[in-house]
């Protein structure tokens, strides 16, 4: 809705942003076609788990914490059981933590496959929603649901469930899959490597808008793979790196006055967590496919342009897909689900890749491994000064764009972080105002 103000002002809003999870508010003012305000206004209610996990056991943490999230919760039992599992002094078998990376490849899966096509994909295609897409590329909207199933699966299979796991615990899990059970899931991972690879074609011909930040990218880094469940340390595209212990020595989260939801500063800056910070950190633990794939659809080994993080997000659909099989091919049966875990006083943090970006939890027990304080930090809560940044940038550039191409442009510019903003609360109402 839009109407003219007294002083020759404008106003434009939009009651509810489609294709996000959560409620906010972005205020943008505007000024002899200048930018001059713009704030992320997240009224959601805070949800106060920090709060009531306090007075709990330490082994409750990957149960209640999964409760946060219904598209990312894997996210949220990888950090709470690393930390505590740092907490108590034990570290994991390498089968345990093979099928942790399994499990977190079908979140990947499944929330990389939703957002691609089901959330972001109809503003490049200019469709309002996936069912109007639908009509015009039914083959692709099959495929982006054979996709999802295929991440929802194997979440069922490894977690206990696809939506909120129950199977994961400190030092382990319940039980593990057999080899016949895995399996029996090969066929469509394989498929969902050639559907992914094919999908990075498909999104590179998008007309993506001509702009850059030059964030400090900050994301978990590991010698080994590409990062998902977790990373020997956390590096900076500014060159810092430290050890995932000290986070809480880099990162420092705040109040602002227009946002229920806690705003982050890294070593004092803006920074950005998610895909392309991951994707332009990590390039070279991509695998030869996936790296073959993400250079001819035109990235580069860095991205800063945020658009083309539609791309750089199906090109890790494919990693995972590719993760996922040679998991399955290397595991054998009979081995051990969990290890023991007995409390001891003391504080420790835990880190994993969301899929949209790090998050990092925070825990201090006593002897008894009764929690004495959490903290939990989300990618979303991370992002959003840069998702304000990136919202003044796209409003200047195209300032005289009328009212209703500005409002598409700046919830696209949203949607590019796939913001989780019910995670984020511990959009969308978008007012312009022109003057």
């Amino acid at each position: 809705m839009t109407h003219q103000l007294k002083d020759g002002g404008q106003v434009l809003n939009v009651g509810m942003l489609a294709r996000v999870e959560g409620e906010g508010g972005m205020h943008i003012e505007i000024k002899d076609r200048q930018v001059v305000d713009v704030k992320l206004n997240i009224f959601e209610p805070p949800r106060f788990y920090e709060g009531f996990l306090r007075g709990r056991k330490y082994t409750e943490p990957p149960d209640i914490t999964a409760r946060i999230c219904g598209i990312c919760p894997v996210a949220y039992q990888s950090a709470s059981t690393e930390a505590m599992e740092t907490i108590c002094g034990i570290v994991t078998t390498p089968q345990i933590q093979l099928m942790r990376r399994l499990l977190y490849c079908g979140e990947w899966i499944e929330s990389h496959a939703l957002h691609i096509f089901m959330l972001h994909a109809p503003d490049f295609l200019g469709y309002e929603s996936v069912l109007e897409m639908a009509k015009t590329y039914p083959d692709v909207v099959k495929m982006a649901l054979r996709l999802k199933k295929a991440g929802n699966d194997l979440m069922e299979l490894v977690g206990g469930r696809a939506i909120h796991p129950v199977n994961v615990k400190v030092g382990g899990f319940y039980r593990m899959p057999t080899v016949a059970e895995l399996e029996a899931l090969r066929p469509d991972l394989e498929r969902g490597v050639e559907d992914a690879l094919a999908a990075v074609e498909l999104v590179a011909g998008f007309d993506f808008p001509e702009m850059e930040q030059d964030y400090t990218y900050v994301s978990l880094r590991h010698p080994d793979w590409y990062p998902l469940e977790r990373g020997a340390e956390v590096v900076a595209s500014n060159g810092v790196r430290f050890p995932v212990a000290e986070i809480p020595q880099h990162i420092e989260e705040f109040h602002v006055e227009h946002s229920n939801a806690l705003h982050a500063r890294f070593d004092g800056g803006i920074y950005f967590v998610g895909p392309l910070a991951r994707y332009s950190n990590c390039f070279d633990q991509l695998s030869p496919r996936c790296q073959e794939a993400a250079l001819r659809a035109g990235l580069g080994e860095t991205c800063r342009n945020p658009f083309k993080s539609i791309i750089v997000r199906t090109v890790e659909l494919a990693y995972a897909f590719e993760a996922a099989v040679r998991i399955i091919d290397e595991w054998r049966d009979g081995r051990s689900p969990s290890v023991p875990v007995a409390p001891r006083a003391g504080e420790g943090v835990g880190a994993s890749e969301a899929p949209r970006g790090t998050i990092w939890h925070r825990y201090r027990i006593d002897a008894d491994g009764v929690i004495e304080d959490a903290q939990i930090v989300p990618p979303t809560s991370q992002n959003q000064a840069s998702i304000e940044a990136d919202l003044r940038l796209a409003a200047q550039q195209w300032v005289d764009l009328d009212d209703h191409m500005l409002t598409h442009r700046c919830e696209e510019a949203i949607r590019n972080y796939d913001p989780c903003i019910s995670c984020a609360t511990h959009f969308l109402d978008l007012r312009v105002k022109r003057s």
